[in-house]
């Protein structure tokens, strides 16, 4: 296709031409309408104003400032402070009140509630889940199923400190012994004491299993933290066995993984990552989720 350039006026439309011309086909020079122009100019104008006021340009060290010197750092914290200061009354009220005066006081509940909503959603859900209904290995906090105890100040120890965590003297530290791993028990009597155990709930024992001999042997070893019925000891953090709830699964290889393996599970310290009247909050969120004694 050869190009030609000849300006001329298109005798059509009376518009002047590019001078582009191929194969006898012309452009014109239309003009652009007046208000996509102004709007084009006025984004120039933003943009350098923008450029002025806000940071913008990179620098040594970050970027030009600007004359409002403003960042999103600082907006955010800004609305923080904000925030801390409209709560600030309330927090006073929920830092020095006991915990069960905020459960009777139906203002501070609903602030604690709140405000330890918001903290389990951040920092306790991952295991525990949005609702607090759990999974493997981490506790139904709805269930009245309390390993370390459920009572408000129970929760708040357990809160505080954590179970197992490494650093901290006052943490829950009691685990379960692995029984089969450091020879305590051999496979035969593992399998006796899982079939026991699960009787104690309601199911149905493994046909394998010798229960007069998984009965003895859970007396011998299992009852000092279980309890002669099972049914289990906050002070060690031995989960009642007589239940339905079961925090690895209720299966005879379930039950067997841990009385081969032991253990138990750790959970965080949260004294030094969260303020003591946000551990108040959370503590009494827990206790009315629905589980608390």
């Amino acid at each position: 296709m050869a190009e030609h350039k000849h300006v001329a006026t298109d005798k059509a439309t009376g518009t002047a031409t590019t001078g582009h011309d191929w194969d006898g086909i012309q452009e014109l020079n239309t003009p652009l309408p007046r208000w996509w122009l102004y709007t084009f100019y006025a984004c120039i104008v933003w943009a350098i104003g923008y450029w002025i006021l806000y940071p913008a340009w990179p620098w040594f060290g970050g970027a030009t400032p600007g004359i409002l010197h403003w960042s999103s750092r600082g907006a955010v914290a800004t609305e923080m402070a904000a925030l801390r200061e409209a709560r600030s009354g309330m927090n006073d009220k929920l830092a020095a009140a006991s915990l069960q005066e905020i459960e009777r006081t139906p203002e501070l509940l609903s602030f604690a509630r709140a405000e330890g909503g918001a903290a389990f959603a951040q920092n306790c859900s991952p295991c525990h889940g949005a609702g607090g209904q759990g999974s493997r290995g981490y506790p139904n906090l709805n269930a009245d199923r309390w390993i370390w105890g459920g009572t408000l100040e129970q929760i708040q120890t357990t809160i505080t400190h954590g179970a197992r965590w490494a650093g901290d003297p006052d943490t829950h530290a009691t685990m379960m012994p692995s029984f089969g791993r450091d020879g305590l028990l051999n496979k035969a009597e593992m399998t006796d004491v899982a079939g026991y155990v699960r009787t104690l709930s309601g199911n149905a024992p493994d046909p394998a299993a010798d229960l007069a001999k998984g009965k003895q042997l859970f007396a011998d070893n299992c009852s000092p933290c279980h309890g002669e019925n099972g049914k289990g000891n906050i002070d060690v953090g031995a989960p009642n066995l007589t239940t339905q709830v079961w925090l690895y699964g209720p299966t005879t290889a379930d039950i067997l993984n841990r009385i081969q393996n032991g253990g138990g599970g750790i959970m965080p310290a949260w004294h030094g990552r969260l303020d003591p009247t946000t551990i108040k909050a959370l503590a009494v969120y827990v206790h009315t989720l629905g589980g608390g004694q």
